[in-house]
């Protein structure tokens, strides 16, 4: 069976605190850019959503760190589906070492779709619905630049 969907990405020196280490919020950076890379590769991504008059909103977004990122180290982050709801659904985001596959952080974000025009909550589309379920199994989006 393929691994679930996986961004990966080297972290740079300015999301590095003085401690050394990825800043906490930087996290939420790497979730929201893994989340909207897993969403393109579903073939649905924000700018068909908003043509569409949706979009979706972040609501609830979690992190439990495990262990520590460092400057220059490749990270990868894999996306997968936890929950699907009525008009909103979630996703889980492990982040991971990409040399050893040692865990580093895992965050849950909770969306909600809306409607752009009234802003109102409204149910998940049936397509984005089986595109959601059906995840983006062994797709990798490399930004490393490791080759």
């Amino acid at each position: 069976m393929p691994e679930p969907f996986c961004f990966r990405f080297r972290v740079r020196y300015n999301e590095c605190d003085a401690q050394q280490v990825v800043f906490n919020a930087r996290y939420g950076d790497y979730v929201d850019i893994a989340m909207t890379e897993f969403m393109r590769a579903l073939g649905r991504d924000y700018k068909q959503l908003l043509a569409a008059g949706l979009d979706n909103q972040v609501v609830k977004l979690t992190t439990e760190w495990q262990s520590p990122a460092r400057f220059d180290d490749v990270l990868d982050v894999f996306v997968s589906l936890q929950q699907l709801g009525n008009t909103s659904f979630t996703l889980q985001a492990d982040i991971r070492h990409a040399d050893d596959g040692s865990p580093v952080a895992r965050s849950q974000a909770v969306y909600v779709m809306m409607t752009t025009e009234p802003f109102e909550k409204t149910p998940v589309p049936d397509d984005l619905r089986a595109l959601l379920q059906a995840g983006a199994p062994g797709v990798v989006i490399d930004q490393s630049g490791r080759g």
